[in-house]
C-alpha cells in the first residue's frame, strides 16, 4: 500500500519541485524548519525512492529533441503493468503508464533529432518488450508543440558516442 506524505514532506517536495538549487540551509529557512530536519527528511524521501532530484530540459527550447506519445493495445491477460515496466526500461522511454480508455498503456518517448530512432522505438523496441503477440497495436503521436513540458533525458539520448551539442 502506498503511504501518504505528511505536511512537512509535502512542503519539502513542493519547494524542491519549484527550485532544487538553493541548498539545504536555504530550504530550511524558506520552510521555517531546522536544517537537520530538512536533511533527515530529504535523505528519507530519497532512500525510500519517493523523490528523485534531476535536471530537466525545457522541451520547447530544444528543437533537436523529438517527443512522442505512444498508445499501446496489449493482449496482456492481466499483465499490462509487467509489460509497462519492461517498456519503461527501454532506451528513449521516459515513462510507461497503464491507463484507462482506448489504449492499455501510454508511453512517453524522447529521441534526439533522429526520426529513425523514433521509428526503431515504435516498430522494434516496444513490440520486442512483450511476448510475441502481446503488443497488438500501437499508435504514435509526435508532439508538434508543447507547453510547460520539462523532460529528463532517457537512456539513448545524447549518448557519449554521438558527440552532439547540448
Amino acid at each position: 500500500m502506498r503511504e501518504h506524505l505528511d505536511l512537512t514532506d509535502r512542503r519539502l517536495v513542493k519547494q524542491l519541485s519549484q527550485d532544487a538549487q538553493p541548498g539545504i540551509n536555504r530550504i530550511a529557512e524558506i520552510l521555517a524548519i531546522s536544517v537537520p530536519t530538512v536533511r533527515t527528511r530529504l535523505r528519507n524521501l530519497l532512500d525510500r525512492n519517493l523523490l528523485k532530484i534531476v535536471g530537466l530540459l525545457n522541451l520547447t527550447e530544444r528543437p533537436e529533441l523529438i517527443s512522442a506519445i505512444v498508445g499501446i493495445n496489449a493482449q496482456g491477460r492481466g499483465r499490462a503493468r509487467e509489460l509497462a515496466q519492461r517498456i519503461s526500461e527501454l532506451p528513449f522511454v521516459n515513462s510507461a503508464s497503464v491507463v484507462t480508455g482506448r489504449f492499455d498503456i501510454i508511453v512517453d518517448v524522447t529521441v534526439a533529432g533522429d526520426v529513425a530512432d523514433l521509428y526503431r522505438v515504435t516498430s522494434e523496441l516496444i513490440p520486442g518488450a512483450g511476448e510475441p503477440g502481446e503488443v497488438v497495436r500501437s499508435e504514435t503521436f509526435v508532439v508538434m508543440a508543447s507547453c510547460n513540458k520539462w523532460v529528463s533525458l532517457p537512456e539513448g539520448c545524447w549518448s557519449d558516442d554521438r558527440k552532439e551539442p547540448v
